[in-house]
């Protein structure tokens, strides 16, 4: 059980509407900690809230894209007054069915706005209140799209990528100070976001994790960052870190391109 002590009373749940934000948003409510839940989408955000609410716990909702230059003063809007101890950046954005030079540069711009720009954005403002007080937590949500470049999906594997070598460094910076950082990668996991982009997640053999499981795995190992690959991951991240890298990208390739949607028209 998470601590509320150490990354209480209240946590921010960025993306925390559907999914793995929602399990989340579940499991610190069952702890005791109040919540921030941010998310674009007004009836999931809603829907919710409605349910953590019910568990005995404030809950404060904010309609948000992350994207927006004013998203900062959006959150600090309901978040200035209370302590927050626990950000957890889930939100995320991805851009499957084009390759790089065919598809919409504004919608890559989008991805990269989101998994990097709007992630530093929140890390930056709430860890330096975390590092003031000497206590606290950060999880980014990872993906290990982000240990191998990979077609149709290559700037959102190259801002996950960023996400897991910020995370260790930041864990460098803040430990020092009492404050937990840690980058929770994912695998295939079934979240509403998954099975909007067509994804297959049917395939014999294919290990889909399911969102409580790997919530609970990021709390859990809050303290034992920097990096923690949920869904029993580690060996795939492990060949995806090696040498040559020509042929290793080659067949990941083939291996997983079957799961994702052909390029659109």
């Amino acid at each position: 059980m998470i601590d509320k002590n150490v990354y209480g009373p209240w946590a921010v749940v960025a993306g925390g509407s559907e999914g793995v934000g929602a399990s989340f948003a579940h499991r610190l409510a069952d702890a005791g900690l109040d919540l921030v839940l941010i998310a674009r989408k007004p009836g999931p955000l809603a829907e919710t809230a409605e349910q953590v609410r019910a568990k005995g716990v404030e809950v404060r909702t904010l309609e948000l894209d992350l994207t927006d230059p004013g998203a900062v003063k959006a959150v600090r809007s309901v978040t200035d007054d209370v302590e927050v101890g626990l950000l957890i950046f889930n939100a995320g954005a991805n851009s499957y069915g084009h390759e790089f030079v065919t598809g919409d540069l504004d919608r890559v711009r989008g991805v990269v706005d989101l998994n990097i720009t709007g992630q530093l954005a929140l890390t930056h403002h709430f860890g330096a209140l975390m590092r003031e007080r000497r206590r606290g937590g950060i999880i980014l949500v990872g993906s290990l799209a982000g240990y191998m470049g990979q077609a149709q999906i290559s700037v959102y594997s190259a801002a996950k990528a960023f996400s897991r070598v910020f995370a260790e460094g930041l864990w460098l910076e803040l430990g020092e100070h009492g404050v937990h950082v840690l980058e929770l990668v994912l695998g295939v996991t079934r979240t509403p976001a998954m099975e909007r982009a067509g994804l297959r997640m049917d395939l014999p053999g294919l290990n889909v994790a399911e969102p409580g499981d790997v919530a609970r795995e990021g709390l859990e190992h809050l303290a034992d960052g920097p990096v923690w690959i949920a869904g029993g991951n580690e060996e795939t991240a492990r060949k995806r870190s090696g040498f040559p890298r020509a042929e290793m990208v080659r067949r990941a390739h083939e291996a997983t391109k079957r799961m994702i949607p052909p390029p659109s028209s």
